[in-house]
């Protein structure tokens, strides 16, 4: 009896001997992980997963960016480094045995081989690769933040609507906009025209030309990126600088107005149908038309008058708006009477009324340039320039009690002229 258990004793003694063996066929792995710059990434995740039996060690990392782990099994490894739930790195069929491993992470190293075998495989530089991350990058960032920015562009669209318009509350959700996304032209036309818009409700003579001047710098900021995108997709090495050109010294806005705010604010692509292409170039031309109205403002009337032509030549269905505001900041700048700015602003009104007959301040406002080149006869008599009773006449036909209606008349009497509020049409005449 006493032999029997002596043997039985004798196999359990073997067995865990035999045993032993088998609990030492494991490894240690360790490593340190570090970012692109070399700083250590704390608080990561180190995952290896066994791709021959299945089994997953998940490690994390202290914050010298260290992991380390006891009893890992031999075999065929997918190693993955992440952090909140995004995967920085990843090493595939590393191989462990029994001894210790040492598997760091050095996202540097890392891009720096991914670079050179996409430019293997593409046939490119690696300078080249990089350009495209880079460009790949910008793309993904602009996309996180433009959800954000559609949120704030209507949040300030609400407030220039409500009654009374907080044009304050819109100005604050475009800065925060074109701090997101500094490079979208829409968003700083879009701030420009809110600082247009307030100016007109400052009492504060200082604060009115403050506002001005904010709307002159973001329309001219969003003009220049809109070049700037156009050349870069009609392959133009560059862009043209934009020439500082301005708004309507009346302050009204040409109806591509309204459409551009609506719009992506992307420049024409080349294939494009016909019909996008002219819709971009009304959204330029109403860049230009603001523009020009906030030139004018701080009086720079050289940028305002190229601003408008520019807008009249990029939207012609428009064109008479912008030639009438071309004419308004002639008139309104024209300070000395000077005879040469009087035609120009003329010839402003004379287009604007070819692009619409029905017009009714373009003939007035020309009456008024030609009346300021009248002359007087020996006899003390007003002699104006051909065209000038006509202009007004024509205005009365259109506008008969409209605003400036008093003063045409008045106009008129003053030339000697008869009232004509049926002018280029058969029926009666009357004295004013």
């Amino acid at each position: 009896m006493k032999r029997n258990v002596f043997y039985v004793l004798m196999l359990s003694i073997l067995g865990i001997v035999f045993a032993l063996p088998a609990f030492s066929q494991t490894a240690t792995v360790k490593g340190v992980c570090k970012d692109a710059q070399g700083t250590p990434i704390a608080d990561a995740q180190v995952t290896w997963h066994n791709d021959d039996n299945g089994r997953t060690f998940k490690l994390k990392t202290n914050k010298k960016g260290e992991y380390f782990s006891l009893g890992v099994d031999p075999g065929t490894y997918t190693v993955t480094l992440s952090k909140d739930g995004k995967q920085l790195d990843q090493v595939s069929k590393f191989k462990v045995g029994v001894d210790e491993v040492d598997l760091p992470f050095d996202l540097k190293a890392s891009q720096e081989q991914a670079v050179q075998q996409t430019a293997k495989e593409k046939g490119i530089s690696p300078e080249q690769v990089k350009q495209m991350q880079e460009q790949q990058a910008k793309a993904e960032q602009y996309n996180k933040s433009i959800g954000t920015v559609n949120e704030k562009l209507k949040a300030a669209t609400a407030a220039e609507q409500a009654t009374p318009p907080n044009y304050d509350a819109a100005i604050a959700s475009l800065n925060e906009a074109a701090q997101m996304v500094p490079n979208e032209d829409l968003v700083w036309f879009r701030l420009g025209g809110a600082y247009l818009d307030s100016a007109k409700t400052q009492t504060d003579p200082a604060e009115k030309t403050k506002r001005y001047t904010e709307a002159y710098n973001d329309l001219h900021k969003a003009i220049d990126l809109k070049k700037g995108k156009t050349a870069e997709a009609a392959g133009t090495p560059g862009a043209a600088p934009a020439n500082g050109q301005g708004a309507p010294a009346n302050g009204q806005a040409a109806p591509a107005n309204g459409q551009a705010a609506q719009g992506n604010g992307q420049p024409p692509q080349s294939g494009k149908p016909v019909v996008q292409s002219a819709l971009d170039n009304q959204r330029m031309a109403a860049y230009y038309d603001n523009f020009a109205n906030a030139a004018a403002r701080v009086g720079k009337s050289d940028e305002a008058v190229n601003a408008y032509q520019q807008a009249a030549t990029l939207d012609p269905p428009h064109a008479g708006q912008y030639y009438f505001n071309l004419g308004a900041v002639l008139t309104n700048s024209n300070t000395t009477n000077d005879v040469k700015i009087r035609k120009q602003a003329i010839e402003a009104f004379d287009k604007a009324i070819a692009a619409d007959a029905n017009h009714a301040d373009a003939y007035f406002w020309k009456g008024q340039n030609l009346v300021g080149m009248a002359t007087t006869d020996p006899s003390g008599k007003i002699v104006a320039p051909e065209g000038t009773t006509e202009a007004y006449q024509k205005y009365l036909e259109l506008q008969p009690s409209g605003p400036h209606a008093e003063e045409a008349k008045q106009m008129l009497t003053a030339l000697n002229a008869t009232v004509e509020t049926t002018y280029g049409k058969k029926g009666s005449k009357k004295k004013p």
